[in-house]
């Protein structure tokens, strides 16, 4: 339970009265929450596309634009093209075009499953690749994929002289993988290794192009890509990713960054857009800030109709109206205006026959100069049955965890020999320093505001001195630093700042009590025994030493949510998508503090050590690879992996733990980790271990001993 509540309620109850415990007040961290992403939004929207004002601009900026794309959804570089191993299962004679069961391998052991709608005597047709979105079909526990329940696209394709290659998801396929790992079951590092299933989906859409450029029946120079709602955001990342498509319908599969992180007007979603009605499949890592209108325009001056209904609650209409007046724009450019339309109907997040017939008739008009009327045939629909492609999962598929190795971790090669290593790490730190500037903390502010500092509160109690100072972190965010020192203590010669949790926060209260109420507004001070109070005050006289703790944001006076609560996922999943981690910004937090602490004049000569606890022990850690005054770390229940390891955005794409450690060499470090932890989890093979010891390598410096002391 937080601290952070509003006062108590008294209940009478058969006739006995107890103190009810209020629900946590989270109004103020909300606010500031909902303030924080509207001004970030609105600063990457006005970054969108302004500095474009030629067709030389556009071109001179687009390799990089597809090179930072495919970065984001985890495909940079490329990986190689493997044998596809296509295999077809069976075919169905339909009359005037067949249907093949087929499945291909887009990476070894990544399954893709699918069904090739073929018209009779094809010879050089143009190619439909529709990508499905999510409308799996399932019975009796057996899951025949999303090419069922959209077959009647591929069945219209093939009746009017189309090749038609229907893809399954990754989720809702015959090898269910999975698409919510931050929405639903709590994969944070997804975040962390940089990993998103719209980068498998799109890799998955490309090797099928490859696959089709094979058939005799397909004219690889009229190929398209199509598909509704989670195909449609896979037909925008395969435009996006590729140029081979040469007509990109996408329905319902975009809208801008405002939609996603703010209300949109149908919004159904009162908290932070509507991303909270939107799978991880929908999102690319957003390392480098992008509004979606980018993503679009990498689509010009190819043919692209956007798709949507007019009261879909998650792809609202000002989400892509906003989008398309800025795409227009680069069609413009070109002298392409003709190629770029918006086809806006009426009803609902819905596969309507106004979107469909909208879509064929702008195919026929591309890819076969055909103008003429379009009406929907229908036929009886095949069975689940008759579709499905695989009697049994094959022994080495790889897609119910393909999560695990789609993005392959950076190896780091450390010389053997003592001096090599002294050559070689001055440059590796600088290439892993870059990494962590430009790939997981891009998102700290460029030009930080000032820091105005105010003294809050000051308050003596049994020999112990209080100080409470209020500072601006980054815009919209304003912290609370507590400062503690025995009454006399002028110029401690040692500072010690603890980045505190929830839990340490608590504890620390507990000790206060209410006589401090003053500096935690809001909060519950329970009663205390007294003598700790003075005892406190004793130890840090003794050790001459001034005790200074920080909540960063989401914590204490800010928080915003219970953790693991809905609000709590939605706000992590939101930092994401602006380019950040909420970890990553809480060190950015802890590096403000000390900027402040520094200013006070007390604290300039102090000796700094910074002190962190579980979660917040890697949030210290990461601080003082950015510090150098930092003079001591110390961290307790340090967490390898698991769970409470803070999550950074891109890490471990080219970092390891001990990778970090190393980085902040030479400081002296004191570090206890709970044994069990290291019981019960696989140690890295770059760990030595020594009975109770856990050595690091030294890169050439000197070696970080960790204490294993027992739970």
């Amino acid at each position: 339970m937080r601290s952070w509540i509003c006062s108590g309620l008294v209940l009478l109850l058969f006739g006995s009265a107890f103190a009810a415990e209020p629900p946590p007040d989270y109004s103020r961290g909300q606010k500031m929450l909902d303030a924080y992403f509207r001004r970030r939004v609105r600063e990457i929207e006005e970054n969108c596309l302004k500095d474009i004002g030629t067709k030389q601009d556009w071109e001179r900026q687009r390799p990089e634009l597809r090179r930072q794309f495919l970065d984001m959804i985890g495909l940079w570089p490329l990986p190689p093209r493997t044998d596809l191993k296509a295999t077809v299962t069976g075919t169905i004679d339909a009359g005037s075009f067949t249907v093949e069961k087929l499945h291909f391998q887009s990476k070894p052991g990544l399954y893709v499953t699918g069904n090739l709608y073929v018209p009779k005597n094809a010879k050089a047709l143009p190619a439909i690749l529709y990508v499905c979105g999510h409308g799996n079909i399932v019975k009796d526990g057996v899951s025949y994929g999303s090419k069922v329940f959209y077959q009647h696209h591929p069945t219209w394709f093939a009746q009017n002289g189309y090749v038609c290659l229907i893809l399954d998801t990754l989720e809702l396929g015959e090898i269910p993988g999975e698409h919510h790992g931050t929405s639903r079951i709590g994969e944070w590092w997804w975040q962390s290794m940089g990993y998103t299933p719209a980068g498998v989906e799109c890799w998955n859409a490309m090797r099928a192009l490859d696959y089709l450029e094979t058939r005799p029946e397909v004219d690889p120079k009229r190929m398209a890509v199509t598909g509704r709602s989670g195909g449609g955001a896979t037909s925008w990342w395969l435009a996006a990713a590729d140029d081979r498509p040469q007509c990109i319908i996408p329905v319902a599969g975009i809208a801008d960054l405002h939609s996603h992180l703010i209300e949109g007007e149908l919004n159904p979603y009162k908290k932070g857009g509507v991303i909270a009605g939107h799978c991880d499949c929908m999102y690319m890592v957003n390392t480098y800030q992008w509004d979606f209108p980018l993503v679009a325009a990498l689509c010009a001056p190819r043919p692209l109709m956007l798709g949507n209904s007019d009261v879909d609650s998650i792809f609202p209409v000002g989400g892509y109206r906003r989008l398309a007046e800025k795409v227009r724009k680069v069609y413009d450019l070109y002298g392409a205006g003709e190629k770029f339309t918006v086809l806006e109907t009426a009803g609902p997040h819905k596969d309507t026959p106004e979107l469909r017939l909208g879509a064929f008739r702008w195919l026929n008009h591309w890819l076969k100069h055909d103008n003429g009327p379009v009406v929907e045939t229908v036929r009886e629909p095949f069975t689940p049955q008759q579709l499905k492609v695989l009697k049994e999962i094959p022994p080495d598929a790889r897609n119910k965890r393909i999560q695990n190795t789609f993005i392959t971790k950076a190896k780091v090669d450390i010389p053997a020999d003592p001096e090599a290593i002294k050559k070689w790490w001055p440059k590796q730190r600088e290439e892993w320093m870059k990494v962590l500037k430009e790939q997981v903390f891009r998102g700290w502010p460029k030009n930080p505001p000032p820091l105005n500092v105010r003294l809050a509160s000051d308050i003596t109690k049994d020999g112990l001195r209080l100080r409470a100072y209020d500072f601006v972190s980054e815009e919209d965010v304003e912290l609370r630093l507590w400062v503690e020192t025995a009454v006399d203590a002028e110029e401690p010669r040692h500072l010690t700042l603890e980045c505190v949790g929830e839990k340490q926060l608590s504890d620390e209260l507990a000790v206060l009590g209410p006589a401090f109420a003053e500096a935690f507004p809001g909060a519950r001070l329970p009663e205390q025994d007294k003598s700790q109070l003075r005892e406190r005050a004793k130890r840090l006289k003794w050790r001459d030493t001034a005790f200074a703790m920080l909540a960063p944001r989401g914590i204490g006076p800010t928080a915003w949510a219970s953790d693991g609560s809905k609000d709590d996922v939605l706000a992590r999943r939101r930092f994401a998508l602006i380019g950040q981690t909420l970890d990553g910004q809480r060190v950015w937090d802890v590096l403000r503090a000390l900027v402040v602490l520094r200013q006070q004049d007390q604290f300039k000569k102090s000796e700094l050590k910074l002190l962190g606890r579980q979660t917040m022990a890697g949030i210290a850690v990461h601080t003082a690879v950015f510090e150098s005054d930092i003079q001591r770390l110390e961290f307790e229940a340090l967490r390898l992996l698991g769970a409470s390891q803070p999550i950074f955005l891109n890490i471990l794409r080219s970092l390891s733990v001990e990778n970090v450690y190393a980085l902040v060499l030479p400081e002296e470090i004191e570090l206890a980790i709970p044994f069990k932890e290291m019981e019960t989890r696989p140690m890295s093979a770059e760990f030595r271990r020594f009975g109770q010891m856990i050595v690091f390598p030294s890169f050439g410096k000197r070696e970080i001993r960790i204490h294993v002391v027992d739970d």
